[in-house]
């Protein structure tokens, strides 16, 4: 038979701390696995894009692709129409191709990697150099389009700085230099042949 004491203290450990949480993933020595979901980081992240980018609108899915970047962004403002935003994602695709193949580090500072090795071997083979030569061609060969286009070099560095370099204080711009951004992704909608891809489908 126990004593007084020893129930008191039996009495005492059961019910010491909080109560155990039911239904956990535990180590086998009894800590419960810290792990987050998906959906609970994805939560995460779509409340802070929603909070920084639409804290004002109502009805936008923070969670669209097009919700992670500028041109995203001002497509569903509605003032960019499709075939504009995929122009101008066509556009930064290509100029992405053009300093991956050259070794020329990516302009914009929110995609660099500042601590690793940027560049390719010093001996490169021929398939890389035609690689290369074939991306530098077509990203000349855009920005011929663009600095042909009326008011040319104005039309070129908006669409660059919007397309490729994400700044996001451009999605206020006014409405004259949204002219030659929207001048801009049409044009290279038509030079892309994207409306003809969409006709052959």
């Amino acid at each position: 038979m126990t004593s007084k004491a020893e129930r008191i203290r039996i009495k005492r450990a059961s019910k010491a701390g909080r109560p155990r949480k039911a239904d956990v993933a535990r180590y086998p020595g009894g800590q419960i696995k810290h792990g987050e979901t998906e959906r609970e980081v994805r939560s995460v992240a779509i409340a802070a894009r929603q909070r920084m980018h639409f804290s004002g609108a109502k009805g936008v899915d923070a969670g669209s692709p097009f919700a992670g970047y500028t041109l995203g962004r001002m497509f569903l403002d509605g003032k960019l129409t499709a075939h504009e935003r995929e122009a101008g994602d066509e556009y930064a695709r290509q100029m992405a191709r053009y300093y991956s193949l050259t070794g020329i580090p990516f302009p914009s500072v929110r995609a660099q990697s500042l601590f690793s090795v940027k560049g390719f071997e010093g001996e490169t083979t021929a398939e890389r150099t035609r690689a290369a030569r074939a991306a530098a061609n077509r990203m000349m060969e855009l920005e011929g389009v663009l600095l042909k286009l009326p008011e040319g070099p104005r039309v070129k560095t908006t669409v660059f700085n919007v397309c490729v370099m994400d700044y996001e204080v451009l999605r206020t711009m006014p409405e004259p230099q949204l002219a030659w951004l929207k001048r801009g992704l049409t044009e290279l909608h038509w030079h892309l042949g994207l409306s003809r891809e969409k006709e052959a489908v």
